[in-house]
């Protein structure tokens, strides 16, 4: 995914020091996510290790375009104070388990260059893959981006070697519409990227499926 760890321009993993307040300023509008398994918040001061543990890992820094590697405390510090200053609409969460708080990986919503859109990033930390976890995250994120927000797509990239990140944005409705390049910080090159899109009407038809097949079931 393209989520970015670089302090001037990532919605969703930037790394930081100082000692000013690690609150979400409440001019935005980052509800906590909650979904049958899982709380999606701000990320705070009690994540630093866990992030920093989780992301220092190159099959993470390879498949996303701005965590460095090696990736430190001190970066993940900068990360979480810069996720709390975050402004024109971008949400920064951290995906943690809900019934032990433990933390899995860091997912993000970034305002499109038009404006007029969103763009999805995440990662999940290698000890909780094939789990699910990033499928839950995205379906939940998703929701909260179409009710509140007057957007008509959210737009991903992942780059065409990680099929699990594919696999995700698939089963969450969105629809392949080309390829490109980006760079990767931590590995200093221009890599191949596929990149989806899920339109509003896509998304209020498969809550309209999901709907209907819960009606059936009861």
């Amino acid at each position: 995914m393209t989520m970015r760890h670089d302090p001037d321009s990532d919605p969703a993993c930037e790394p930081c020091s100082g000692t000013e307040s690690l609150e979400r300023p409440t001019a935005f509008d980052c509800p906590v996510l909650l979904t049958e398994s899982l709380v999606l918040r701000a990320p705070h001061a009690e994540d630093i290790d866990a992030i920093a543990i989780l992301a220092d890992n190159p099959a993470i820094a390879t498949m996303v375009s701005r965590i460095p590697h090696p990736y430190g405390r001190g970066d993940a510090e900068t990360f979480v104070r810069a996720s709390a200053t975050r402004g024109n609409g971008n949400c920064v969460y951290a995906i943690t388990d809900a019934d032990t708080g433990q933390l899995y990986g860091c997912c993000a919503l970034e305002t499109g260059r038009d404006g007029k859109s969103l763009e999805l990033g995440y990662w999940i930390g290698e000890p909780f893959w094939r789990r699910g976890i990033a499928t839950e995250a995205v379906h939940a994120l998703v929701d909260m981006a179409f009710r509140t927000r007057e957007i008509e797509h959210i737009d991903a990239r992942c780059r065409v070697i990680n099929p699990a990140s594919r696999r995700v944005l698939q089963k969450s409705g969105f629809q392949f519409q080309g390829t490109g390049m980006i760079d990767i910080l931590s590995i200093n090159a221009s890599v191949a990227v596929e990149w989806f899109r899920l339109d509003r009407k896509t998304w209020i038809s498969l809550i309209a499926w999901s709907n209907e097949n819960r009606a059936r079931a009861s």
